[in-house]
Parts: structure tokens; sequence; C-alpha cells
């Protein structure tokens, strides 16, 4: 048997932190003196202990180790695999935003360097007036927070593409979103997921056409920020106003792009003169 101190040593977590595992239940000692309160772990716990440090250091949450943990028979491996996996995609989608950041201040620093303002592609993106036609989409609405909207794409689209399927509609153009909110709010926004299709039946509505100031982003997601506030820029010096929910049209398949250098994006802001 082993002290808590020695088992501590030897896994490297403080007893502090072993004494919290005992309390949520993610690993117990093997042995508590009735007398001194003394804590033992057995030579076997080890490799439970190192599972979970493991576990951890590929941020897994506690609750998601002790789940994992409690997994038992022949699917025990299987439902592991699968969380791996998981969690090897959602690190692998960081690593490729943090290679974009690393990418962008690299081009930052070189622009300050040559005396150039750190915002000076903001000037660069183009705006331009369209008239924009009505149609009709299968859309669904839903709240939703950022990390919600990341994993809604998928998912929402997923399921109007099955209902087109299923019911042999007629797909008339790319996927949109539409954003009804008037503000952002971090616990959630009123936003639209809808795709243009010719049949008029339960779940379509139709989409005014009209007057549009329209910009075509070539990048990341991320910055469209960028060209929000170019629009709207634009939009103020030009006279405009906003009359309706602004909305993206994704021209491109993020999942067939080779970078996100290839995904193209269109941003409509519908407008009035003022």
């Amino acid at each position: 048997m082993l002290s808590i101190g020695e088992f501590s040593k030897i896994c490297e977590v403080s007893t502090k932190t072993l004494r919290y595992y005992d309390e949520i239940g993610l690993i117990h000692p093997d042995e508590i003196n009735p007398e001194n309160g003394y804590r033992y772990y057995s030579i076997r716990q080890l490799k439970k202990m190192l599972l979970i440090n493991r576990l951890k250091s590929y941020h897994f949450s506690l609750e998601e180790i002790k789940a994992m943990l409690e997994l038992e028979g022949d699917q025990s491996e299987e439902k592991l695999c699968s969380a791996l996996t998981r969690k090897r995609k959602e690190i692998q989608d960081k690593l490729t935003a943090f290679e974009y950041t690393l990418n962008q201040i690299s081009t930052d620093i070189l622009n300050v360097q040559k005396g150039m303002p750190i915002l000076y592609h903001l000037d660069r993106i183009e705006v331009e007036l369209v008239e924009t036609q009505p149609v009709n989409i299968l859309y669904t609405r839903q709240m939703m927070s950022r990390d919600d909207l990341v994993r809604g794409y998928e998912n929402y689209f997923g399921k109007l593409y099955e209902k087109i399927a299923v019911e042999k509609l007629t797909l008339l153009g790319k996927p949109m979103t539409i954003y009804h909110s008037s503000e952002y709010n971090p616990a959630g926004n009123d936003t639209e997921f809808a795709i243009p299709v010719g049949e008029f039946v339960k779940g379509t509505r139709d989409m005014p056409g009209g007057l549009c100031a329209k910009s075509v982003l070539q990048g990341a997601y991320s910055d469209l920020t960028s060209v929000y506030a170019r629009l709207m820029e634009w939009i103020e010096n030009e006279g405009y106003k906003v009359v309706r929910s602004p909305y993206e049209v994704y021209i491109t398949d993020p999942s067939q792009a080779k970078d996100s250098g290839d995904i193209v994006t269109e941003v409509y802001f519908p407008v009035k003169k003022k």
C-alpha cells in the first residue's frame, strides 16, 4: 500500500487534488485508517491514476473522465475510442485556428513594421450595391450561442438537406444563415438556417428580395466581423440604412476546402436610402 503522499509523489498529483477526486467519486483511497484518517492507495490504482492524468492532458473534463472510467463490458473500448476520436477532432480544429491566428499575427507584425495600420485590410474590403430576387426558403430558426452556432451549421443544415432529399424538393441555391437578433447576446441569438427550394411546403417561407449592400469574404469565418464592420461603414457613408436582418450565403462547403483561404462567403445587408 502507498500513503497518500507517496501516491501523490509518484503520480505528480497534489494530495489536495486527490482528496477532491475522492469527494467527486473519481478515485477513492483503497483504505482509510479509521483511527487517524490516513489514506492509502494500492499499487493497482497507479494505473487508474495515470489514465486519469492522460485523459486530463487531452482536455477531457473530470465529469467526462468519470463517465469513461465507469464504462464496463464489451462496449467500453468502443466508447472510449469514440470519445478519443471526438476529442482529437476538437484539438485539431483548435490547432487549425491557432495556425491561422499565428499567420495573422505574423502579417500584422510585418504591416506595422512597414508603417501600415494594423486594420488596413478593412479599406480593401469591396462593397457593392445589388438587387436580390425573392426566394422561397426551407428554414429552421433557433436561439443559439456562438459555440452552438459552430456546431450547429452541420447539424441544422444536415437536417434541412435530409428533408429536401426525403420530400424530393428542388434545390435552388446555396445554404444561408440569417441573423435576426438586434444585438449580440453570449447566451443565445436568434438564428435562422435556410436553403432555397422550389416547392412551397410546410417549413418554407418567402424571403423578400430588394436592394442590398454586398461583400464577399474569401477566407476564414473569423474574418466575417471585419466584413460586417466594413459594410456598416459603407452603408453609413453612402447614406443608406439597414432595413432587414443581414444574412450570409455559403458559396463554398468548408469541408471541401483545402484550407480556410479557399472558403467563400457572401454577406448581404438589405438597405434603403435614408
